[in-house]
Protein backbone atom coordinates (compact mmCIF):
# COMPACT_ATOMS: atom_id res chain seq x y z
CA UNK A 1 0.00 0.00 0.00
CA UNK A 2 1.19 3.56 -0.81
CA UNK A 3 -0.85 6.25 0.50
CA UNK A 4 -1.03 9.73 -1.39
CA UNK A 5 -2.10 12.53 0.27
CA UNK A 6 -3.11 15.18 -2.30
CA UNK A 7 -3.78 18.90 -0.70
CA UNK A 8 -6.25 20.73 -3.30
CA UNK A 9 -7.13 23.97 -4.17
CA UNK A 10 -3.97 25.06 -2.41
CA UNK A 11 -3.62 28.84 -1.78
CA UNK A 12 0.22 29.28 -3.25
CA UNK A 13 0.67 31.20 -6.24
CA UNK A 14 2.95 33.82 -7.27
CA UNK A 15 1.01 37.42 -7.12
CA UNK A 16 -0.77 37.99 -10.44
CA UNK A 17 -0.16 40.63 -13.02
CA UNK A 18 -3.14 42.68 -12.02
CA UNK A 19 -1.63 43.52 -8.55
CA UNK A 20 1.34 44.24 -9.50
CA UNK A 21 1.25 47.85 -8.98
CA UNK A 22 -0.78 47.81 -5.96
CA UNK A 23 1.33 49.71 -2.91
CA UNK A 24 0.89 46.40 -0.51
CA UNK A 25 2.40 44.32 -3.30
CA UNK A 26 5.40 47.22 -4.28
CA UNK A 27 5.82 46.99 -0.75
CA UNK A 28 6.71 43.86 -0.30
CA UNK A 29 8.81 43.25 -3.35
CA UNK A 30 11.25 46.55 -3.07
CA UNK A 31 11.55 44.95 0.69
CA UNK A 32 13.06 41.60 -0.61
CA UNK A 33 14.78 43.11 -3.50
CA UNK A 34 12.80 41.54 -5.94
CA UNK A 35 9.80 41.98 -8.73
CA UNK A 36 6.25 42.35 -7.99
CA UNK A 37 5.62 39.17 -10.13
CA UNK A 38 8.54 36.69 -7.87
CA UNK A 39 6.69 37.23 -4.34
CA UNK A 40 4.04 34.85 -3.28
CA UNK A 41 0.33 36.05 -2.73
CA UNK A 42 -0.17 36.38 1.20
CA UNK A 43 -3.60 37.93 2.75
CA UNK A 44 -1.67 39.11 5.99
CA UNK A 45 0.57 41.34 3.65
CA UNK A 46 -1.79 41.99 0.44
CA UNK A 47 -5.04 41.78 2.19
CA UNK A 48 -6.26 45.11 0.38
CA UNK A 49 -4.82 44.47 -2.93
CA UNK A 50 -6.51 41.12 -3.17
CA UNK A 51 -9.89 42.27 -2.13
CA UNK A 52 -10.29 42.85 -6.43
CA UNK A 53 -9.36 39.11 -7.12
CA UNK A 54 -12.20 36.23 -7.64
CA UNK A 55 -12.11 33.95 -5.14
CA UNK A 56 -10.22 36.27 -3.13
CA UNK A 57 -11.59 34.11 0.35
CA UNK A 58 -9.26 31.08 -0.87
CA UNK A 59 -6.20 32.82 -1.82
CA UNK A 60 -3.27 34.15 -0.35
CA UNK A 61 -2.46 31.29 2.49
CA UNK A 62 0.68 29.62 1.88
CA UNK A 63 0.92 29.10 5.84
CA UNK A 64 -1.49 26.63 5.37
CA UNK A 65 0.15 24.84 2.95
CA UNK A 66 3.59 24.84 5.12
CA UNK A 67 2.39 23.47 8.57
CA UNK A 68 0.33 20.28 5.95
CA UNK A 69 3.49 19.64 4.30
CA UNK A 70 5.71 19.80 7.62
CA UNK A 71 3.08 17.20 8.97
CA UNK A 72 3.00 15.70 5.95
CA UNK A 73 6.50 14.71 5.23
CA UNK A 74 7.77 14.43 9.17
CA UNK A 75 5.44 11.60 9.78
CA UNK A 76 6.46 7.98 10.42
CA UNK A 77 4.52 6.94 7.41
CA UNK A 78 6.99 8.94 4.80
CA UNK A 79 10.11 8.37 6.50
CA UNK A 80 9.69 4.67 6.32
CA UNK A 81 8.52 4.82 2.55
CA UNK A 82 4.38 4.58 2.84
CA UNK A 83 3.25 8.00 1.45
CA UNK A 84 3.43 10.09 -1.38
CA UNK A 85 2.66 13.69 -1.09
CA UNK A 86 1.30 16.14 -3.66
CA UNK A 87 0.45 19.74 -4.28
CA UNK A 88 -2.63 21.09 -6.42
CA UNK A 89 -3.31 25.12 -6.51
CA UNK A 90 -6.11 26.56 -7.25
CA UNK A 91 -4.33 27.45 -10.55
CA UNK A 92 -4.40 23.75 -11.96
CA UNK A 93 -0.47 23.36 -11.05
CA UNK A 94 0.91 20.15 -10.10
CA UNK A 95 3.44 20.20 -7.52
CA UNK A 96 5.26 16.36 -7.20
CA UNK A 97 7.36 16.27 -3.65
CA UNK A 98 10.46 13.63 -3.36
CA UNK A 99 9.11 11.94 -0.13
CA UNK A 100 13.08 13.01 1.19
CA UNK A 101 12.63 16.07 0.51
CA UNK A 102 13.15 18.40 4.20
CA UNK A 103 11.24 21.33 4.34
CA UNK A 104 11.90 24.64 5.81
CA UNK A 105 10.37 24.94 9.33
CA UNK A 106 11.13 28.66 9.20
CA UNK A 107 8.40 30.24 7.40
CA UNK A 108 10.27 33.16 5.84
CA UNK A 109 12.25 30.50 4.07
CA UNK A 110 9.74 28.14 2.91
CA UNK A 111 8.62 31.53 0.93
CA UNK A 112 11.40 31.60 -0.51
CA UNK A 113 11.93 28.10 -0.97
CA UNK A 114 8.00 27.98 -2.95
CA UNK A 115 9.13 31.03 -4.89
CA UNK A 116 12.04 29.93 -6.64
CA UNK A 117 9.95 26.34 -7.18
CA UNK A 118 6.87 28.31 -8.70
CA UNK A 119 9.58 30.26 -11.29
CA UNK A 120 12.12 28.02 -12.27
CA UNK A 121 9.55 25.04 -11.93
CA UNK A 122 11.89 22.68 -9.73
CA UNK A 123 13.84 23.00 -6.87
CA UNK A 124 16.66 23.18 -6.98
CA UNK A 125 16.54 24.91 -10.39
CA UNK A 126 19.05 22.76 -12.39
CA UNK A 127 19.00 19.83 -10.77
CA UNK A 128 18.52 16.40 -12.85
CA UNK A 129 16.32 14.65 -10.17
CA UNK A 130 14.47 17.82 -8.45
CA UNK A 131 12.92 17.27 -4.79
CA UNK A 132 10.08 19.19 -5.71
CA UNK A 133 9.19 19.84 -9.27
CA UNK A 134 5.70 21.68 -10.43
CA UNK A 135 4.11 21.51 -13.50
CA UNK A 136 0.30 21.78 -14.88
CA UNK A 137 -2.32 19.52 -15.23
CA UNK A 138 -5.52 19.72 -17.10
CA UNK A 139 -7.31 16.85 -15.90
CA UNK A 140 -6.84 15.64 -11.38
CA UNK A 141 -8.74 12.58 -12.86
CA UNK A 142 -6.23 11.99 -15.91
CA UNK A 143 -3.53 12.62 -13.54
CA UNK A 144 -4.57 10.22 -10.81
CA UNK A 145 -4.71 7.28 -13.97
CA UNK A 146 -0.86 7.97 -14.42
CA UNK A 147 -0.07 7.99 -10.82
CA UNK A 148 -2.17 4.37 -10.67
CA UNK A 149 -3.81 5.47 -7.94
CA UNK A 150 -6.46 2.87 -7.13
CA UNK A 151 -9.67 5.07 -5.08
CA UNK A 152 -9.60 8.29 -4.42
CA UNK A 153 -11.21 9.96 -1.06
CA UNK A 154 -12.43 13.88 -0.50
CA UNK A 155 -11.99 14.80 3.29
CA UNK A 156 -14.96 17.51 3.73
CA UNK A 157 -17.46 17.98 6.16
CA UNK A 158 -19.91 17.65 3.65
CA UNK A 159 -19.25 14.30 3.40
CA UNK A 160 -20.58 10.70 4.94
CA UNK A 161 -19.69 11.16 8.20
CA UNK A 162 -16.80 8.11 9.48
CA UNK A 163 -14.62 7.62 11.80
CA UNK A 164 -11.22 8.55 11.14
CA UNK A 165 -10.20 4.83 12.18
CA UNK A 166 -12.54 3.33 9.74
CA UNK A 167 -11.85 5.38 7.19
CA UNK A 168 -7.80 4.14 7.65
CA UNK A 169 -9.18 0.81 7.71
CA UNK A 170 -10.77 1.00 4.22
CA UNK A 171 -7.40 2.96 3.05
CA UNK A 172 -5.30 0.04 3.85
CA UNK A 173 -7.46 -2.20 1.96
CA UNK A 174 -6.47 -0.24 -1.37
CA UNK A 175 -3.75 -0.96 -3.13
CA UNK A 176 -2.77 2.82 -4.29
CA UNK A 177 -4.96 5.25 -2.25
CA UNK A 178 -5.38 8.69 -2.40
CA UNK A 179 -6.94 11.24 0.30
CA UNK A 180 -8.16 14.76 -1.18
CA UNK A 181 -7.54 17.47 1.20
CA UNK A 182 -8.65 21.23 0.91
CA UNK A 183 -5.39 23.83 1.76
CA UNK A 184 -7.33 27.19 1.86
CA UNK A 185 -8.71 29.23 4.57
CA UNK A 186 -12.65 28.51 4.17
CA UNK A 187 -14.77 27.70 1.05
CA UNK A 188 -15.27 24.47 -0.95
CA UNK A 189 -13.01 22.82 -2.90
CA UNK A 190 -13.60 23.24 -6.62
CA UNK A 191 -16.06 21.77 -8.76
CA UNK A 192 -13.25 19.09 -10.55
CA UNK A 193 -11.67 17.89 -7.20
CA UNK A 194 -15.14 17.14 -6.05
CA UNK A 195 -15.78 15.19 -9.67
CA UNK A 196 -12.69 13.72 -9.50
CA UNK A 197 -13.07 11.93 -6.39
CA UNK A 198 -14.70 8.50 -5.90
CA UNK A 199 -16.02 9.06 -2.05
CA UNK A 200 -16.79 12.19 -0.15
CA UNK A 201 -16.54 11.43 3.20
CA UNK A 202 -15.93 13.78 6.80
CA UNK A 203 -13.89 12.39 10.08
CA UNK A 204 -15.95 15.32 12.11
CA UNK A 205 -19.67 16.75 12.01
CA UNK A 206 -17.88 20.34 11.39
CA UNK A 207 -15.29 21.77 9.76
CA UNK A 208 -11.29 20.96 10.51
CA UNK A 209 -7.98 22.81 9.55
CA UNK A 210 -6.26 21.24 6.50
CA UNK A 211 -3.46 20.52 9.31
CA UNK A 212 -5.61 18.91 11.88
CA UNK A 213 -7.02 16.55 9.00
CA UNK A 214 -3.65 15.54 7.60
CA UNK A 215 -2.55 14.79 11.43
CA UNK A 216 -5.81 12.73 11.87
CA UNK A 217 -5.24 10.54 9.13
CA UNK A 218 -1.98 9.87 8.76
CA UNK A 219 -1.55 8.92 12.46
CA UNK A 220 -4.68 7.02 11.92
CA UNK A 221 -3.49 4.97 9.27
CA UNK A 222 -0.05 4.09 11.04
CA UNK A 223 -2.05 2.95 14.25
CA UNK A 224 -4.25 0.71 11.61
CA UNK A 225 -0.98 0.10 9.82
CA UNK A 226 0.69 -1.57 13.69
CA UNK A 227 -2.28 -3.20 14.74
CA UNK A 228 -2.46 -5.10 11.51
CA UNK A 229 0.53 -6.70 12.75
CA UNK A 230 2.54 -4.92 9.67
CA UNK A 231 6.10 -3.22 9.94
CA UNK A 232 6.16 0.04 8.92
CA UNK A 233 8.89 0.11 6.73
CA UNK A 234 9.67 0.48 2.93
CA UNK A 235 7.06 -1.31 0.78
CA UNK A 236 9.52 -1.59 -1.92
CA UNK A 237 12.52 -2.73 0.75
CA UNK A 238 13.28 -6.53 0.15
Amino acid sequence: MHLSIIFVDAALELVPKSLWGHPSVRATAARRGKKPGEILLDKSLHYHAMKRLPFSHKRGRPDILHVCLLLALSSILNKEGWLRVYVETLEKRWITINPETRLPRNYNRFVGLMEQLLIYGKVPPGASDPLMKVERVSSLREKFAELGISRVYLLSEKGKLIKARRLAEEIVHEKSPAVLIGCFSRGDVSEEVQNSADEMVAIAPYSLDAWAVTCRIISSVEDVVEARGERLENPGKG
